[in-house]
Protein backbone atom coordinates (compact mmCIF):
# COMPACT_ATOMS: atom_id res chain seq x y z
CA UNK A 1 0.00 0.00 0.00
CA UNK A 2 1.46 3.62 -0.79
CA UNK A 3 2.04 5.99 2.13
CA UNK A 4 -0.91 8.46 2.47
CA UNK A 5 0.97 11.82 1.29
CA UNK A 6 -1.01 14.32 4.34
CA UNK A 7 0.33 17.60 3.28
CA UNK A 8 2.04 19.47 0.11
CA UNK A 9 5.11 19.82 2.26
CA UNK A 10 4.89 15.88 3.18
CA UNK A 11 4.67 15.43 -0.55
CA UNK A 12 8.07 17.14 -1.33
CA UNK A 13 10.09 15.57 1.39
CA UNK A 14 8.76 12.10 0.21
CA UNK A 15 9.96 13.20 -3.59
CA UNK A 16 13.15 14.12 -2.09
CA UNK A 17 13.61 11.12 0.53
CA UNK A 18 12.92 9.06 -3.29
CA UNK A 19 15.67 10.98 -4.90
CA UNK A 20 18.18 10.65 -2.44
CA UNK A 21 17.91 7.01 -1.51
CA UNK A 22 18.29 6.42 -5.52
CA UNK A 23 21.17 8.33 -5.83
CA UNK A 24 22.61 6.45 -2.90
CA UNK A 25 22.36 3.27 -4.32
CA UNK A 26 23.60 4.31 -7.81
CA UNK A 27 26.49 2.78 -9.76
CA UNK A 28 29.02 5.40 -9.69
CA UNK A 29 31.42 2.76 -11.10
CA UNK A 30 29.52 2.54 -14.00
CA UNK A 31 29.40 6.49 -14.28
CA UNK A 32 32.71 6.94 -13.77
CA UNK A 33 33.44 4.22 -17.16
CA UNK A 34 31.12 5.94 -18.88
CA UNK A 35 33.02 9.67 -18.22
CA UNK A 36 36.20 7.95 -19.44
CA UNK A 37 34.55 6.89 -22.77
CA UNK A 38 33.38 9.99 -22.99
CA UNK A 39 36.68 12.26 -22.40
CA UNK A 40 38.63 9.36 -24.80
CA UNK A 41 36.35 9.91 -27.57
CA UNK A 42 36.54 13.93 -27.11
CA UNK A 43 40.30 13.41 -27.12
CA UNK A 44 39.93 11.18 -30.25
CA UNK A 45 37.68 13.57 -32.24
CA UNK A 46 35.08 11.16 -31.94
CA UNK A 47 31.70 12.24 -32.63
CA UNK A 48 29.01 11.84 -29.81
CA UNK A 49 25.39 11.28 -30.38
CA UNK A 50 22.79 11.77 -27.98
CA UNK A 51 19.34 11.08 -27.87
CA UNK A 52 16.42 10.56 -25.74
CA UNK A 53 11.92 10.95 -25.65
CA UNK A 54 10.58 13.83 -23.45
CA UNK A 55 12.11 14.79 -20.70
CA UNK A 56 15.06 12.67 -21.59
CA UNK A 57 15.43 14.83 -25.20
CA UNK A 58 15.52 18.00 -22.65
CA UNK A 59 18.46 16.13 -20.93
CA UNK A 60 20.08 15.57 -24.30
CA UNK A 61 19.70 18.95 -26.01
CA UNK A 62 21.41 20.32 -22.80
CA UNK A 63 24.28 17.45 -22.86
CA UNK A 64 24.90 19.52 -25.84
CA UNK A 65 24.95 22.64 -24.85
CA UNK A 66 27.02 21.66 -21.65
CA UNK A 67 29.47 19.82 -23.35
CA UNK A 68 30.11 21.59 -27.21
CA UNK A 69 30.17 24.98 -24.89
CA UNK A 70 31.17 24.02 -21.33
CA UNK A 71 34.21 21.83 -21.90
CA UNK A 72 35.38 23.59 -24.50
CA UNK A 73 35.43 26.53 -22.46
CA UNK A 74 36.69 25.33 -19.26
CA UNK A 75 39.43 23.89 -21.37
CA UNK A 76 40.56 26.94 -23.09
CA UNK A 77 39.89 25.16 -26.68
CA UNK A 78 42.18 21.94 -25.70
CA UNK A 79 38.76 19.82 -25.90
CA UNK A 80 36.13 20.82 -28.63
CA UNK A 81 33.46 18.10 -27.97
CA UNK A 82 31.41 16.98 -31.07
CA UNK A 83 27.88 16.28 -29.84
CA UNK A 84 25.06 16.15 -31.49
CA UNK A 85 21.98 15.73 -30.57
CA UNK A 86 19.27 13.15 -32.48
CA UNK A 87 16.58 15.14 -30.07
CA UNK A 88 17.26 18.22 -31.56
CA UNK A 89 15.77 18.90 -35.16
CA UNK A 90 12.08 19.59 -35.18
CA UNK A 91 12.14 19.48 -38.62
CA UNK A 92 13.79 16.48 -39.30
CA UNK A 93 12.42 14.34 -36.43
CA UNK A 94 8.36 15.34 -37.57
CA UNK A 95 9.63 14.48 -41.32
CA UNK A 96 10.93 11.23 -40.39
CA UNK A 97 8.01 10.36 -38.13
CA UNK A 98 5.45 11.87 -40.93
CA UNK A 99 6.82 10.42 -44.01
CA UNK A 100 8.57 6.95 -42.81
CA UNK A 101 8.04 5.87 -39.20
CA UNK A 102 8.34 7.38 -35.87
CA UNK A 103 10.15 4.55 -34.77
CA UNK A 104 13.00 5.79 -37.37
CA UNK A 105 13.55 9.03 -35.87
CA UNK A 106 16.97 8.79 -34.25
CA UNK A 107 18.21 5.54 -36.46
CA UNK A 108 17.48 7.54 -39.94
CA UNK A 109 19.71 10.52 -38.40
CA UNK A 110 22.40 8.10 -37.06
CA UNK A 111 22.54 6.47 -40.55
CA UNK A 112 23.61 9.73 -41.98
CA UNK A 113 25.69 10.52 -39.28
CA UNK A 114 27.73 7.95 -37.68
CA UNK A 115 31.52 6.46 -38.37
CA UNK A 116 33.23 3.63 -36.64
CA UNK A 117 34.96 4.57 -33.13
CA UNK A 118 31.73 7.12 -32.28
CA UNK A 119 29.53 6.91 -29.64
CA UNK A 120 25.81 7.19 -28.71
CA UNK A 121 24.67 7.96 -25.33
CA UNK A 122 20.90 6.99 -24.78
CA UNK A 123 18.88 8.55 -22.60
CA UNK A 124 15.45 6.38 -21.45
CA UNK A 125 13.26 6.02 -18.37
CA UNK A 126 11.36 2.69 -19.61
CA UNK A 127 14.61 1.22 -21.92
CA UNK A 128 11.33 -0.31 -24.31
CA UNK A 129 10.83 3.04 -26.69
CA UNK A 130 11.13 1.59 -29.98
CA UNK A 131 12.91 4.55 -31.43
CA UNK A 132 15.96 4.36 -28.61
CA UNK A 133 15.79 0.53 -29.96
CA UNK A 134 16.18 1.08 -33.32
CA UNK A 135 18.96 3.28 -32.85
CA UNK A 136 20.94 0.84 -30.57
CA UNK A 137 20.66 -1.67 -33.59
CA UNK A 138 21.98 0.80 -36.06
CA UNK A 139 24.41 1.75 -33.66
CA UNK A 140 25.43 -1.56 -33.26
CA UNK A 141 25.93 -2.08 -37.50
CA UNK A 142 27.70 1.21 -37.20
CA UNK A 143 30.22 -0.41 -34.59
CA UNK A 144 30.07 2.43 -32.19
CA UNK A 145 30.11 2.75 -28.37
CA UNK A 146 26.52 2.43 -26.64
CA UNK A 147 25.61 3.96 -23.50
CA UNK A 148 22.50 3.41 -22.29
CA UNK A 149 21.11 5.48 -19.68
CA UNK A 150 17.30 4.17 -18.14
CA UNK A 151 15.38 4.36 -15.08
CA UNK A 152 13.56 1.11 -14.69
CA UNK A 153 14.35 -1.22 -17.41
CA UNK A 154 14.80 -5.36 -16.51
CA UNK A 155 15.73 -6.00 -20.05
CA UNK A 156 19.22 -6.71 -21.06
CA UNK A 157 20.11 -5.38 -24.41
CA UNK A 158 22.51 -7.27 -26.10
CA UNK A 159 25.60 -5.59 -27.40
CA UNK A 160 25.67 -2.31 -25.38
CA UNK A 161 29.03 -1.36 -24.00
CA UNK A 162 27.26 0.35 -20.69
CA UNK A 163 24.15 -0.03 -19.32
CA UNK A 164 23.37 2.13 -16.18
CA UNK A 165 19.37 1.51 -14.59
CA UNK A 166 18.81 3.52 -12.03
CA UNK A 167 16.07 1.17 -10.77
CA UNK A 168 13.39 3.82 -9.83
CA UNK A 169 9.75 3.84 -11.23
CA UNK A 170 9.36 7.85 -10.97
CA UNK A 171 9.82 9.48 -14.24
CA UNK A 172 10.41 13.12 -12.37
CA UNK A 173 13.04 11.71 -10.12
CA UNK A 174 14.44 9.56 -12.93
CA UNK A 175 14.95 12.51 -15.37
CA UNK A 176 16.20 14.67 -12.41
CA UNK A 177 18.97 12.19 -12.17
CA UNK A 178 19.73 11.55 -15.88
CA UNK A 179 20.16 15.37 -15.66
CA UNK A 180 22.30 14.92 -12.71
CA UNK A 181 24.64 12.03 -14.53
CA UNK A 182 25.26 14.97 -17.23
CA UNK A 183 26.40 17.36 -14.67
CA UNK A 184 28.19 14.91 -13.27
CA UNK A 185 30.54 13.91 -16.46
CA UNK A 186 30.68 17.61 -17.90
CA UNK A 187 32.08 19.14 -14.38
CA UNK A 188 34.46 16.24 -13.66
CA UNK A 189 36.24 16.44 -17.31
CA UNK A 190 35.73 20.25 -16.94
CA UNK A 191 37.62 20.48 -13.60
CA UNK A 192 40.62 17.89 -15.20
CA UNK A 193 41.08 20.31 -17.76
CA UNK A 194 40.05 23.82 -16.63
CA UNK A 195 42.82 26.08 -17.08
CA UNK A 196 40.73 28.18 -14.42
CA UNK A 197 41.08 25.13 -12.15
CA UNK A 198 37.68 24.89 -11.92
CA UNK A 199 36.38 22.49 -8.69
CA UNK A 200 33.59 21.31 -6.61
Amino acid sequence: MKKKIKSSIDFFKNYTKILNKTLRIINYKKIENICNIIEEKIINNCQIFVAGNGGSAAVANHLLCDFNKGIKNSSNHKLLPKIISLSNSLELITAISNDINYTKIFSHQLENYANEQDCIILFSCSGSSKNVLEAIKVAKEKNIKIIFITGFSNTKISGVDIHLNLNCKNYGITEDIFSSIMHMISQKIRAKYSYKNEIL
